[in-house]
């Protein structure tokens, strides 16, 4: 009789709200100070809330409100993102949905501002979470989870290598909204691969003089 692997089942550690520093980006644990620079970040960015249960944030007092709400809670750890070249806090993500006994954890909450989109110090920052999740605390099953009509964040499960499990069909209810969610994971056995691939991505050798990428996340992957 299979009754599948036997694994290390010592709990694993919970994410400790402290700096996390990258070559492009560093994470700061949410707090109250970053409220001014998310509020600034947050303006003329409204369709990329669509598929958050939060925002568009229209007033300063919302995301004091969100910020207040979300920067201790005891099921998930949020860090505000500050790339070097902008200088101010312009999105924020979490460790979430953290199951220490299953050595689980998800990757989300991810909200980046205009400028943080699509550039390296973007991917640096989920990086630095799912290694700091992976390595340093040990959790065996990375999760991603998203809108299943959310085609750029399935698309970013994809590049980031991610692998595709199916779909929950009328999971959630998001601003009124039936929700469908697709989900995604990074198993222990596939992490030295992706984790490799994104070092070699974010190298600086892998970018040109204009900072455009040589090799994509994929083929890197092999």
């Amino acid at each position: 009789m299979n009754l599948g692997p036997e694994v290390d089942a010592w709990p694993r550690p919970l994410p400790a709200r402290e700096k996390i520093l990258g070559k492009r980006v560093s994470l700061e644990p949410l707090q109250r100070r970053h409220g001014a620079e998310l509020f600034e970040a947050a303006q003329h960015t409204g369709e990329s809330f669509a598929y958050m249960s939060y925002g568009p944030f229209t007033r300063r007092a919302e995301v004091d409100g969100f910020i207040a709400g979300h920067c201790a809670l005891p099921e998930a750890a949020f860090w505000a993102v500050r790339p070097v070249t902008i200088g101010r806090a312009v999105g924020w993500l979490s460790l979430m949905n953290i199951e220490p006994g299953n050595a689980a954890i998800e990757l989300g909450n991810i909200w980046f501002g205009a400028e943080l989109q699509r550039t390296r110090a973007a991917t640096e920052a989920m990086f630095l979470l799912l290694r700091h999740a992976a390595d340093e605390l040990g959790y065996r099953r990375l999760v991603w989870k998203c809108n299943a009509l959310n085609e750029a964040s399935r698309r970013a499960a994809d590049r980031l290598g991610f692998s595709y499990e199916g779909t929950l069909r009328a999971h959630m209810v998001v601003k009124g909204r039936e929700r469908d969610t697709a989900m995604y994971s990074i198993t222990q056995a596939e992490w030295p691969s992706r984790r490799d691939a994104m070092l070699a991505w974010l190298a600086p050798e892998n970018f040109d003089a204009d900072g455009n990428a040589l090799r994509g996340l994929a083929s890197l992957r092999g």
